[in-house]
């Protein structure tokens, strides 16, 4: 099997979860600077990429289980662990089954909240389109309204990347995460008791994670680190790839000394 994960650089271990469509090849670039201070993981969530596992139930619960044997695999006990948007969504699920592996979160244009019923209905749609049209005409139109248009014809390259990563998902990878995303459960909560550190990342043209959103649960941990960051969708990690590899490397830096 080929391998799930990018494994580079040593001392403390920050890993990345990347998010829906995407694979751990969305963090390739944005990793390798934070390699001369930090051990840097990149998985493959499980029906994505390279990690080709047999897939059972697609669930936050069940990606989260699957990192946690990666992590094993890789002896990795403690980390800050780094989700982007679905990655967070697991990041979540991972802090509430594995918060003693943790020594910091960052949810990267990502959200503890539910779907809203409009966006459970969306999910929805999107599931059947992809059932009667196929994974190509669903990824096509998918990836760019995700970059803030001004920064579209600069991002041509990462948009392409994108889409390549997107057409080579399974199409059940995708209806199974699509179903997966809609049921998740509130997990504010988790916010709320974490012993650990958390920064925020938002983008504040993010139509994924709008203001509102993010303004609602960025004061729920006990201690929180929050960047707001202008003319960014949500792929801070292409559109603003210093200014946001910055902040979570000085948030890193805060946690480890």
């Amino acid at each position: 099997m080929a391998n799930t994960y990018l494994d580079a650089g040593s001392g403390e271990t920050l890993v990345f979860l990347h998010g829906f469509c995407e694979s751990k090849q969305v963090w390739a670039e944005f990793i390798k600077p934070l390699q001369a201070q930090f051990r840097t993981i990149a998985l493959d969530l499980p029906g994505f990429g390279d990690n080709t596992e047999h897939v059972s139930s697609y669930s936050m619960e069940g990606m989260a289980d699957n990192v946690r044997r990666q992590l094993e695999e890789l002896g990795v006990r403690k980390c800050i662990l780094v989700g982007h948007s679905m990655g967070g969504y697991v990041s979540l699920a991972f802090a509430e089954k594995y918060s003693t592996m943790l020594n910091g979160l960052c949810l990267f244009h990502s959200s503890a909240l539910p779907d809203t019923e409009e966006k459970k209905e969306n999910r929805s749609k999107s599931i059947d389109f992809v059932e009667r049209h196929g994974v190509v005409n669903f990824i096509n139109p998918f990836v760019e309204p995700l970059f803030y248009q001004e920064n579209r014809d600069r991002l041509r390259q990462e948009i392409e990347l994108m889409k390549e990563i997107g057409r080579a998902t399974p199409q059940e990878s995708i209806t199974g995460a699509l179903a997966a995303m809609r049921d998740r459960p509130d997990r504010t909560a988790v916010l709320g008791a974490a012993k650990y550190p958390v920064l925020f990342i938002f983008g504040k043209e993010d139509g994924a994670v709008p203001m509102d959103k993010a303004l609602a649960q960025c004061h729920l941990p006990d201690n929180s680190m929050v960047y707001f960051i202008s003319k960014v969708g949500h792929m801070g990690m292409f559109e603003r790839t210093y200014e946001t590899r910055k902040t979570l490397q000085k948030f890193a830096e805060t946690i480890y000394g």
